[in-house]
């Protein structure tokens, strides 16, 4: 399939991307990772030429791991999401039917990220934000803050009044995290097991807090398949109907108000990024339905040829499993057309 457009694709600025060596080598096999640092510093090129080999038409990038979200430090933060910013910007400006961009922001002060948001969607072109999920703060580090309490409410809503969906993306144990829970089960970091648990935590939280009962119309974006909170809806919407709700009620606290699957249904979108499987597709889409489900690949800690491989040489199982070939083509680019508004792009109507 031509002009398939994929959206959870890293890079780094080139001065910073031996930094991240070490974070990558803890999930990146010993063979891949001079290939990754090279395709990582380098958004257009060589992965351009992928991109078109593998009828890849339009590629949103965004800040790789741990990014902002990893600097402690307030002002620091945010001046390296603005730099980061800016770089990718100014990268990909000759080629904007082919590339776009999430925003990098810091997440210390959820004001300030409203505002760099709108800074880089309405001067940049820029089609949203990803986030390496929660932000690391305090003295030592060892602070983290999550997304969920009311206060960054101000953050959400300026998502809303931009109409652009927030990323949620996985970032690798660090800290404390690492050395209480993973320095002795360092082979779980990364999608064994840490990605999804982390970020599955977040999105719960999310939901449960109220944050989408208080921001109906708020756009998220899960990779992964929805790490793997799909897997197991039936029983976590059992004991949150059943149980949790009740609880929460009879100590007066906030709860989320409706059933799980109507966030999947209404606010939360997800990716094939990394998850190369038709039959989860298939489970995930008899679930959540093939409009909430958009192609994407994950480079370049997958490789572009594996994800856009797959995609087209399972055309026929995918097309059964999605529902027909109009869903097909939706997941693989109609979905993300009208998520992000995209105009017309290299392939765009192939």
């Amino acid at each position: 399939m031509r002009g398939k457009v994929s959206f959870e694709e890293a890079y780094e600025i080139p001065d910073l991307a031996n930094s991240s060596r070490e974070q990558a080598a803890l999930y990146i096999a010993p063979k891949d990772l001079d290939r990754y640092l090279s395709e990582i510093k380098s958004p257009t090129g060589g992965r351009l030429d992928i991109s078109n080999k593998n009828g890849i038409g339009y590629t949103i990038y965004s800040l790789t791991v741990p990014g902002v979200q990893g600097i402690p430090d307030k002002a620091k933060a945010e001046k390296h999401a603005t730099d980061a910013n800016n770089w990718i910007h100014n990268e990909i400006k000759d080629h904007r039917d082919r590339m776009g961009a999430f925003a990098a922001l810091s997440m210390h002060d959820p004001a300030q990220a409203g505002q760099e948001l709108e800074r880089c969607v309405k001067q940049l072109g820029f089609h949203g934000a990803l986030l390496n999920n929660w932000q690391r703060a305090g003295p030592d580090g060892e602070t983290y803050i999550l997304y969920d309490n009311p206060s960054f409410d101000v953050f959400w809503q300026k998502c809303i009044e931009l109409d652009v969906p927030v990323y949620l993306h996985p970032s690798a144990a660090s800290g404390k995290v690492y050395d209480t829970f993973y320095k002795d089960r360092r082979y779980l970091i990364g999608p064994p097991i840490s990605f999804a648990q982390d970020v599955a935590l977040h999105t719960m939280g999310l939901i449960t807090n109220g944050v989408f009962d208080r921001n109906p119309k708020l756009k998220l974006i899960l990779g992964h398949l929805g790490e793997r909170i799909p897997y197991d809806l039936w029983r976590t919407n059992h004991w949150l109907e059943d149980v949790e709700r009740p609880l929460a009620d009879s100590r007066s606290d906030t709860m989320s108000r409706k059933p799980l699957l109507h966030y999947f249904k209404n606010n939360i979108y997800i990716t094939t990024s990394g998850h190369f499987s038709t039959e989860t597709v298939k489970y995930v889409c008899d679930y959540i339905g093939a409009d909430r489900i958009l192609f994407s690949v994950d480079s370049p800690y997958e490789k572009v040829e594996a994800g856009a491989g797959w995609y087209d040489k399972d055309q026929a199982n995918l097309t059964k499993a999605l529902g027909g070939p109009q869903q097909y083509l939706d997941v693989g680019r109609e979905n993300a057309k009208k998520l992000f508004k995209l105009g017309k792009y290299h392939d765009s109507d192939a």
